[in-house]
């Protein structure tokens, strides 16, 4: 029977309802192709940049300045302790900051910038906690476990916001936001040497005001971060990055400069000190070489923009692993002054390098925190080993073979970046 033109109309479309309901229950897999580009600036972007730095500030700026508590340490609450016993304190911490990024990105991707609120206030009482310490497991649960959490919530979630607010100038941003770390490293190690060196407060109330003075930074990082793309509901882990080689080689180099490049800042005071410099005079090496990488995170991200981050993250490695090399040549004042700046500017690429050179691997931006975390979080292996090595090493050897040891593996993972480029689809001689 012949169905009437007015029966037709009447039936419903059973193939857009399909269609709908198969979209609602299987998002497209080119969701991320509609998503608007990157503003590139703009008074909210750059809010959520120096709202990064602050917590780089907070967060690396307390890592970066690792070398004066060891050197503290030694000669006071644990100077029963070998160098690296202590320096398993320092490389706990960061060991667990680069892998809880594996945890910390994936929720960025999921719930936004809110996920930085709990991480604050956890960093805030492991410096508290810090502070009432005494015994070697004292320090390692407060200052090793605790710190380490608070800082990978806080760095990876706002690596990936900062990422998702900028493309072209996205190394030039995250430049800005790692230099916060660098900003750290000047202020940290300064104050909390007079405060132990130039009155009578003690260690205690030292470490306790160093925290009261990060307060007002991490409220306005919590303030002020934001993500610009919506949640990311995915798997946890995007195995398939895994798949990409230049992921992975970019992910190795990472790992191999990781394991060189703390090095100088765990060990210059130490060293300093064992050639006749003065203990407080040895404590602002530290700042001098955070106050040089801040130009060396700043002005190789603007770099890095204009030739490839891929290419400024390779030389940073190989340049820096050929001063660390050199550790063991300075002896007087002026030498380690001089050594503290070229190792300072060379060596702050390599965070804020690799971070853009692994978020150009990224094909989905709402999976950067994914990307940044599981890649940089390989290297939570190499920051937990490379210190109690290297003591080790100073132990047995001496200085010389600790400066060839970090400075080898930094050579190595510079070249293993430079050897990324030949998987790149962009080409070998790209500007990626």
């Amino acid at each position: 029977m012949t169905k009437s033109s007015s029966d037709l109309e009447k039936q419903p479309d059973l193939s857009t309802d399909q269609t709908d309901q198969t979209t609602d229950v299987e998002p497209s897999a080119e969701a991320g192709a509609d998503i608007s580009p990157a503003p590139d600036g703009g008074r909210v972007a750059w809010l959520v940049a120096v709202g990064a730095c602050c917590t780089s500030f907070a967060g690396l700026g307390f890592a970066n300045s690792t070398g004066i508590f060891i050197e503290y340490y030694l000669s006071h609450q644990l100077q029963g302790r070998t160098p690296d016993d202590i320096a398993w304190i320092g490389s706990l911490s960061n060991f667990i900051q680069f892998a809880s990024g594996c945890i910390g990105g994936p929720l960025f991707d999921r719930y936004g910038a809110w996920v930085i609120r709990p991480a604050a206030l956890l960093y805030l009482l492991a410096i508290m906690m810090t502070s009432l310490c005494h015994e070697y497991w004292q320090f390692m649960l407060a200052q090793g476990v605790l710190l380490g959490i608070g800082m990978g919530g806080l760095m990876f979630p706002a690596l990936a916001a900062v990422s998702q607010w900028f493309d072209k100038k996205r190394a030039a941003a995250l430049g800005v936001t790692i230099s916060g770390s660098s900003i750290g490293g000047v202020v940290i190690p300064i104050v909390f040497s007079k405060l132990l060196n130039g009155s009578s407060l003690g260690f205690g109330w030292s470490v306790r005001i160093v925290g009261f003075i990060m307060m007002p930074f991490l409220l306005f990082s919590c303030v002020f971060i934001k993500a610009r793309l919506p949640p990311k509901v995915s798997n946890f882990f995007d195995w398939g990055a895994f798949k990409q080689t230049e992921f992975c080689l970019l992910a190795c180099a990472m790992f191999f400069m990781m394991l060189g490049v703390f090095t100088p800042l765990f060990y210059i005071p130490t060293l300093a000190v064992s050639r006749g410099m003065d203990a407080t005079l040895a404590s602002y090496l530290l700042a001098i070489i955070n106050a040089a990488s801040i130009f060396g995170r700043i002005i190789p991200g603007v770099l890095a923009d204009k030739l490839g981050p891929s290419n400024v993250f390779s030389v940073a490695g190989i340049v820096t692993g050929v001063i660390v090399c050199c550790l063991d040549k300075p002896s007087g004042t002026a030498e380690f002054v001089v050594y503290c700046i070229f190792i300072g500017f060379c060596s702050g690429t390599v965070i804020s390098g690799g971070s853009a050179a692994l978020a150009r691997t990224v094909k989905n931006p709402q999976l950067m925190g994914t990307y940044l975390g599981m890649g940089m979080g390989l290297s939570s292996v190499a920051v937990l080993i490379g210190p109690p090595i290297n003591g080790r090493l100073l132990d047995q050897y001496g200085f010389l073979s600790v400066g060839l040891f970090s400075g080898l593996v930094c050579l190595a993972g510079g070249g293993i970046a430079l050897l990324s480029k030949v998987f790149s689809p962009h080409g070998v001689i790209s500007k990626f």
